[in-house]
């Protein structure tokens, strides 16, 4: 059960951290257009894009003619989005409790927040009561199982604890979905360390950020993975 401590904790964090660092904080625009892609957003849809942030993939999602919605916890992160994003319809809001009506959205993203949140389950069954039976959902995950978690997090003891940071393993978030109703369709590691590396390597050139790259990586060891999810 969440309490209004734990809550508060990670929403003060989340205050500080946009109210200091902004944009900064955030991967640059180019990153997020795989997910626009791999959902393949049509116009005119419902889109929402859960623990928001700054509106980075609703910038994004914006191209696509899609109608953005979004929320966060994060009253400073909702207050920089609607400066840059004044037609979409942006909320403070918990995920545990979102503020929507059933069976609204086509398309849902939550971008590395997921694991962040107390009550993973409970955000879950929102996300699936606010969506159509049809909706593609994406999220973006920190797996327990790559080098940067276990080294840089684990044994340096560097976990930010008062953002709530965790992570699972494939088969632990793979488990939380099934058990939530929600199916699988496609997982693939997380796009931006190759889309970067892929970038310096052609001096600048690489313009592929709306195409899915291949990785060296097993998927198993990825950074973060990208769930692309339908309901079961």
């Amino acid at each position: 059960m969440t309490t209004n401590n734990e809550q508060q904790t990670i929403k003060n964090w989340f205050d500080n951290t946009y109210a200091k660092r902004g944009e900064s904080y955030l991967r640059p625009k180019e990153a997020y257009y795989i997910f626009a892609e791999l959902l393949q957003l049509k116009s005119e849809k419902n889109f929402l894009d859960v623990a928001c942030g700054l509106g980075r993939m609703l910038e994004i999602s914006n191209e696509y003619g899609v109608n953005n919605y979004g929320i966060d916890l994060s009253e400073i992160a909702i207050a920089k989005a609607k400066k840059k994003l004044p037609t979409a319809v942006l909320l403070e809001a918990n995920a545990e409790a979102l503020p929507f009506n059933d069976t609204h959205f086509d398309y849902v993203t939550c971008l590395g927040s997921l694991e962040r949140m107390i009550d993973k389950d409970k955000v879950l069954q929102e996300i699936k009561r606010v969506t159509k039976p049809e909706a593609t959902l994406c999220f973006m995950v920190r797996n327990a199982n790559s080098w940067r978690w276990i080294f840089t997090k684990k044994l340096l003891f560097t976990i930010n604890r008062k953002g709530h940071q965790e992570a699972k393993t494939y088969e632990e978030w793979e488990l939380l979905f099934q058990q939530n109703g929600l199916k699988v369709m496609q997982c693939i590691p997380d796009q931006w360390p190759i889309m970067k590396g892929l970038k310096l390597l052609s001096l600048g050139r690489f313009n592929g950020f709306k195409t899915k790259q291949k990785s060296a990586t097993p998927l198993k060891f990825a950074n973060e993975f990208i769930f692309i999810l339908q309901k079961n």
